[in-house]
């Protein structure tokens, strides 16, 4: 029987979620590999696009890596957006919002959204969000249960406050806590239902 081995890593901002990319290599591309020693066979569950940070789990088991990406799994992001966001924006969110994915209109399942009153102790990011005079920036808390391409991103723009700074803290019962950004945790399992 393979015996399978289970990440938590905290994903900088910069880096893809991936270990080998087609990408034309003119600019320096940063990839998971170089955080830590990977098993071969190693995938990212989910993906962070190369400008969100955050939590990312990373297994060589496949039949884990499915169940995660489910429905059925929370993932709870911290989201800084451009502007002050309303509640009737917070409300649209959350009753769902019409997006693109792959060239066709979509309508988002229903989520949990909050306005963050204090923003939330991250850490700076390695590149500077932008200068504060170009007007004020806010944050929320946005937990969905699907995982569609850039679909929060997505989700903050089609109500008018496009995302500046996305941070997944939270896959399911997993919480990103005080993991620096960089680190890697390896565990015994993430203790999704159909792990074996």
């Amino acid at each position: 029987m393979t015996q399978h081995r289970h990440f938590i890593l905290h994903k900088p901002y910069g880096y893809l979620s991936q270990f080998i990319t087609n990408q034309n290599k003119q600019k320096r591309i940063k990839l998971l590999g170089e955080l830590y020693d990977f098993p071969e066979g190693t995938m990212a569950i989910g993906r962070l696009d190369k400008d969100s940070e955050g939590l990312l789990l990373l297994t060589t088991d496949g039949k884990v890596s499915d169940r995660v990406c489910s429905n059925t799994i929370d993932k709870e992001y911290y989201v800084q957006v451009d502007g002050q966001i309303t509640d009737e924006a917070i409300n649209q969110l959350k009753a769902g919002v019409e997006i693109s994915i792959n060239s066709k209109k979509y309508v988002t399942l229903p989520c949990h959204a909050d306005i963050l009153e204090q923003p939330p102790k991250t850490g700076p990011r390695a590149k500077p969000i932008r200068s504060e005079r170009h007007g004020p920036t806010s944050w929320l808390t946005l937990t969905i249960n699907e995982g569609k391409f850039r679909q929060v991103r997505k989700m903050t723009a089609a109500v008018g406050f496009p995302t500046l700074r996305l941070i997944r803290v939270r896959v399911g019962h997993i919480t990103l806590d005080k993991l620096p950004a960089g680190e890697v945790i390896e565990v015994d399992g993430f203790g999704f239902c159909s792990e074996t």
